[in-house]
């Protein structure tokens, strides 16, 4: 089961690269994060078209999420997050496929930091943790796959040292990302490749994409349930190349499930 993870930012605008990326890898799940468009907007047909379902939480202009799964409509099983009811952004959404409950979320980014939309940021995260443990406890197969804004370490950011005061990378972000994986959840990419310069991000300026200059802030965890199924993870570093595409590039996982 190959499950992936894609900040399109923008789907209309990322539409045609979307598209050939799906067709050319095929994977059966995939995760999107910034829509930026309406729920009554999402390019259902054009998905449909090439043989994925989908269900999504849009909303217009910023945020929205969207679980894709190729021959299968995903299972619905709950949209944002408790503990806030007056946040309204669009940034969580859980399904189920073949039996594996997929949670994809968008992080908020939290710039500029310290104030008012990093404390949001923190909230959030406190909510997502309190959401991830309600999952181990469920002992349920889980993949929480996404765009999740944190720089975990020095090794997965060109230059760290120019992150220092960002949100991305501040030690509040980074003990929250620690927190969660505490309460038992394994990043797939470091896993497999502890050692190795890994990104999936690089920003439009500054050349950053051709000298590879770039974060690692899209992260798939496993619940242990699923730890021994890994047998793969990668990111399709290419697609970043493509034209209008994407700032971020696809990352995926399979399960030998």
């Amino acid at each position: 089961m190959k499950i992936a993870t894609y900040n399109v930012n923008g789907i209309h605008a990322r539409l045609p690269v979307l598209l050939r990326w799906l067709e050319e890898t095929a994977p059966d799940v995939a995760c999107l994060q910034e829509l930026k468009t309406p729920q009554e907007k999402f390019p259902e047909q054009a998905l449909l078209d090439i043989g994925y379902q989908a269900v999504w939480h849009g909303q217009k202009s910023w945020n929205g999420v969207a679980i894709l799964a190729k021959g299968q409509k995903p299972e619905e099983v709950g949209r944002g997050l408790a503990g806030d009811p007056e946040d309204d952004q669009s940034r969580y959404l859980e399904a189920m496929v073949n039996g594996v409950l997929i949670g994809c979320l968008y992080l908020p980014n939290g710039n500029p930091a310290p104030g008012p939309k990093f404390d949001y940021k923190l909230r959030w995260f406190d909510r997502f943790k309190t959401r991830a443990k309600e999952l181990l406890a469920s002992d349920a197969p889980v993949v929480l796959a996404g765009d999740y804004n944190v720089i975990p370490t020095e090794q997965d950011a060109y230059k760290p040292e120019r992150w220092v005061e960002d949100a991305l990378f501040r030690p509040e972000s980074r003990a929250a990302f620690e927190d969660l994986k505490d309460q038992g959840w394994t990043d797939a990419l470091r896993h497999l490749y502890p050692a190795e310069t890994i990104y999936t991000f690089w920003d439009y300026f500054r050349n950053a994409y051709g000298r590879n200059a770039g974060l690692r802030i899209d992260h798939l965890l496993l619940s242990p349930k699923l730890t021994n199924s890994l047998v793969s993870a990668g990111v399709d570093r290419e697609v970043r190349g493509w034209e209008k595409s994407s700032d971020h590039g696809p990352v995926w996982i399979e399960l030998n499930i």
